[in-house]
Order: C-alpha cells, then sequence, then structure tokens
C-alpha cells in the first residue's frame, strides 16, 4: 500500500518524511498537482459497475486501490505549471484530481474538506473554546465603536491579521501589534479587524499534534516582544512535557475538527497558563524537529504508513 504526498518540489519538511518513510520500507508517491496535466498524468475509470482510478510520475504508477493514505502538505494549484493554465483548467483538473481520490476513501492527513474549514480564525476559536482551552477575549468587527469599547475594557490590546498575508501581493511583514484605546479605529470600516487581549508572555509555545502524539516545544520570549514570528530572542526551542489539561483539550480539537496533524501556537504567561492564540492544519514542524530532536517526521510517517485506511474520511464533529 502507498502513501501519496501532494506538495511542491521545493518543500525540506516533505523530505524529512520521505526519508522515514523510507527507512520504513513504505511505498511512497510525491506529486504537485501543479504538474497535472503535464509531467504527472490521471486517469479514472467509473464502468462495469465498478471504480478504478491510475496517477503517474516519472513512470511510477499508483492505482487508487493500492492507495492507503495521503498526506495533503503544501501543494500547488492543479494545472499551474501547464502550458496553457487558466481559471477553467485548474477547475476541472482539480475536479478530477480530488474527485478520484476522494472515491478511493484512503485516510487523509488531513482531509481537504475539513482543512478548508479549519483556517478560519473565528471558527477555530469557537472550538479552542469548546474544546477547554484558554483563549483570549477577541472580537472580529467592521464597527469601529465595537473596536473602540472593547480596547477600553481591555486597555492593552492586540491587532492582528486573520488570515496572514495577502496572496496576490508582494511579500509583507503583518506583525501581530500591540495597540491602545486611543487608537483611532476609523479604518475599521474599511475591512475586518482582529483586535485581542494582549497577554503578556514568558515564553511561546508550539504544540505539534500527529494523531494521538503530541510533541511540544518552548521558546523564551524576549522582555516586551509581542510576535514571536519576527525577531530573535536569544533562545532556542526546546521539548517541554505535554499538561495534562492540554493533551485533553487538543485531542478533543482534533476530534471535533477531523484532524489528523496540526501545529497549535500558545501564549504562556507569567502564571504558565498556555493562552490559544491559533491552530494551523498545516503547520510547518521541520524547524522545530531540528533545534528539539523530536521524531515528528517519524510520527507523521508512522501515521501515513500503518493506519488502517478509514471506509470514510474524517468527519469534523463540530
Amino acid at each position: 500500500m502507498t502513501v501519496l504526498i501532494l506538495t511542491s518540489e521545493q518543500d525540506v519538511t516533505a523530505d524529512m518524511v520521505v526519508a522515514e518513510l523510507g527507512r520504513l520500507g513504505a511505498p511512497v508517491m510525491r506529486l504537485d498537482p501543479a504538474d497535472i496535466p503535464g509531467k504527472a498524468v490521471l486517469s479514472a475509470d467509473y464502468a462495469h459497475g465498478d471504480f478504478d482510478g491510475h496517477l503517474s510520475v516519472n513512470g511510477h504508477v499508483l492505482s487508487m486501490g493500492g492507495l492507503r493514505s495521503v498526506w495533503v502538505r503544501r501543494p500547488g494549484d492543479p494545472a499551474a505549471h501547464a502550458a496553457q493554465p487558466s481559471a477553467w483548467l485548474t477547475a476541472e483538473t482539480r475536479q478530477a484530481l480530488y474527485g478520484m481520490l476522494y472515491s478511493a476513501s484512503p485516510a487523509w492527513m488531513n482531509h481537504p474538506g475539513n482543512a478548508d474549514q479549519a483556517r478560519h480564525k473565528p471558527w477555530q476559536l469557537r472550538v479552542a473554546h469548546v474544546s477547554g482551552f484558554a483563549v483570549p477575549p477577541t472580537v472580529f468587527t467592521t464597527a469601529p465603536k465595537v473596536a473602540e469599547q472593547f480596547a477600553e475594557l481591555h486597555r492593552d490590546v492586540v491587532v492582528k491579521s486573520a488570515s496572514g498575508p495577502p496572496p496576490d501581493e508582494p511579500a509583507v511583514a503583518l506583525p501581530t501589534t500591540l495597540i491602545g484605546p486611543d487608537t483611532d479605529f476609523g479604518p475599521v470600516a474599511a475591512g475586518p479587524a482582529l483586535l485581542q487581549r494582549y497577554i503578556p508572555k514568558r515564553a511561546d509555545i508550539r504544540l505539534t499534534c500527529v494523531g494521538d502524539r503530541l510533541f511540544a516545544a518552548r521558546k523564551r520570549a524576549a522582555p516586551g516582544q509581542i510576535d514571536g514570528r519576527y525577531g530573535e530572542t536569544g533562545y532556542g526551542w526546546e521539548a517541554v512535557p505535554v499538561p495534562d489539561r492540554i493533551s485533553t483539550s487538543a485531542l478533543e480539537y482534533l476530534s471535533l475538527a477531523g484532524l489528523a496533524y496540526a501545529a497549535f501556537d500558545f501564549a504562556e504567561d507569567e502564571d504558565g497558563v498556555w493562552w490559544f492564540l491559533e491552530c494551523n492544519q498545516g503547520g510547518q514542524f521541520g524547524f522545530i524537529e531540528l533545534e528539539t530532536q523530536q521524531p515528528i517526521a517519524e510520527a507523521v510517517a508512522l501515521w501515513l504508513s500503518w493506519r488502517r485506511p478509514d471506509p470514510r474520511p474524517p468527519t469534523p464533529r463540530w
């Protein structure tokens, strides 16, 4: 049974998992959907009361009957590398590829439908509440008065992006920024703003979940640091135990969201409380493994190669 990895050609984190799958002796095919049509070929046959499908990449042929699992890592847009790319061709290729994979019913890390839902920050915060995490008071709003009242109530608040850098503009840094109640909130009317009570932190926490295996890493924050993604702190990541309460909440979150993999970010305050910030269903783990030596790539490879595929994709409980 073969593991299919959907990702771009330049993906060092995927390279780590491919190496582990090789060590385990598990057959693997690596495919970038951007290479269909072109470098990769697909064919699905629904005839005579049965279904069969095949993918071919560099002479390596994979039958859907031999597909154990699919890791949706960082795939390109279908048909992006075609000789004459277009929005229509991308839509047609997506229909063909993912429709064929859904028909095969492999185990998914993560199922695209569940992953799409899990990307929405407001939804994340709701599920985090239900799962028992500590979640800072937060508001999403296009009403300047609401934003002003929120800032007056909590005094120190942060404003940050819900979706990340704009996809169609040059790369920009969007760090979480600390603001006060004297801020002019008029521009909020031009687009949704995400405001959150500021959590003075002593450390950033990254919790990587692979099935029911949890790997926590901690990085001390620099004095006054707001956004742990930007700027050097002088400290590195180190492996730390996962508190029982956090473990219970994380596994509940994954069950509610229908995810097999997730990377949680927390802010640890002076009392040691881990405050939920976000859950990235496709978050990086390579840098954590390299600094902490935690066997995350091995855990991903084991899940992909040995878990028995479910007859149906994982279904969110929420």
